[in-house]
């Protein structure tokens, strides 16, 4: 069996930041203990291996702690900041370049009377810091039916949450441009993102089968999924190696693999080592 590998797979500039901004403070005593206020990315297998350096999650934000909270890679609202600092903990912000981008460009439009829609998930970690730079003028949009609902504003800006579907917001900047052409529209969604969409339509394209890698509740990772299977060809999401269904894989000659921008590349070498030798 021919096993090919997307070019842009596993960890991208944002995650590769804030693990290794991570592990460099675990690796300094006075701002031990070390946590991140919840999980700094979403992948189950770096989760563990930070954990066992010594770096466990934050869930709620005490009245009062010691040592250094880590801000994931997704962001955090503004007022989250506040309260860890206000608690005694020494702050270290991960947050992605790229997000602090859409982050910066709400807060500017925001201080001149802007309202901010957001095409992303409103659950997503990421979407709900954006919500948080917007004060109370932000309205979050998932899916294209949802600009038919959406009011006329004045003055808006439109952001993507930086891991979003690259196709279904292309459409939607097409439709709001019609619809609403004096808002001002930001295509925030990343370079890394954009390149692994593009790459696994092409690669689905060519191969037998998709084989998409990363953690279930990770959105862009899903996303490539969907992308994958919406190409027609049988696509399979796992996790890791112990995932894989082999008696199925193995009716393919050729198969496209891919890994969300969460993925340890670890996992993915044990993934296609584990193709490769059973089949």
């Amino acid at each position: 069996m021919k096993v090919t590998i997307a070019q842009t797979a596993g960890f991208c500039m944002g995650v590769s930041r804030a693990v290794n901004m991570a592990l460099a403070t675990a690796n300094q005593k006075k701002k031990k203990p070390v946590y991140t206020y919840g999980p700094l990315i979403h992948n189950p297998q770096a989760l563990q291996f930070l954990n066992e350096k010594g770096i466990s999650i934050l869930k709620n934000i005490p009245k009062a702690g010691t040592g250094t909270v880590i801000i994931r890679a997704h962001g955090v609202p503004p007022s989250d900041k506040q309260t860890i600092e206000k608690a005694g903990f020494n702050l270290i912000d991960a947050t992605c370049p790229r997000v602090v981008r859409v982050q910066t460009i709400i807060a500017k439009h925001r201080k001149l009377g802007y309202t901010s829609i957001i095409f992303g998930d409103e659950e997503h970690p990421e979407v709900k810091g954006l919500i948080g730079c917007a004060g109370n003028k932000a309205l979050v949009i998932n899916r294209l039916s949802e600009l038919d609902n959406l009011p006329i504003f004045k003055k808006a800006v439109i952001v993507a949450q930086t891991t979003q579907d690259l196709y279904q917001f292309e459409e939607a900047v097409k439709i709001s441009k019609n619809r609403f052409p004096h808002y001002k529209i930001f295509n925030t969604i990343c370079d890394s993102t954009r390149k692994r969409q593009e790459e696994i339509k092409k690669l689905a394209g060519s191969v037998d089968a998709a084989i998409v890698i990363g953690s279930y509740n990770s959105g862009n990772t899903c996303r490539l999924a969907e992308i994958a299977s919406q190409t027609g060809k049988p696509s399979f999401h796992i996790e890791t190696e112990a995932d894989i269904d082999f008696s199925i894989i193995a009716r393919f000659k050729h198969v496209g693999v891919t890994a969300g921008a969460s993925t340890p590349d670890r996992v993915i070498k044990s993934v296609c080592k584990a193709i490769e030798k059973k089949l």
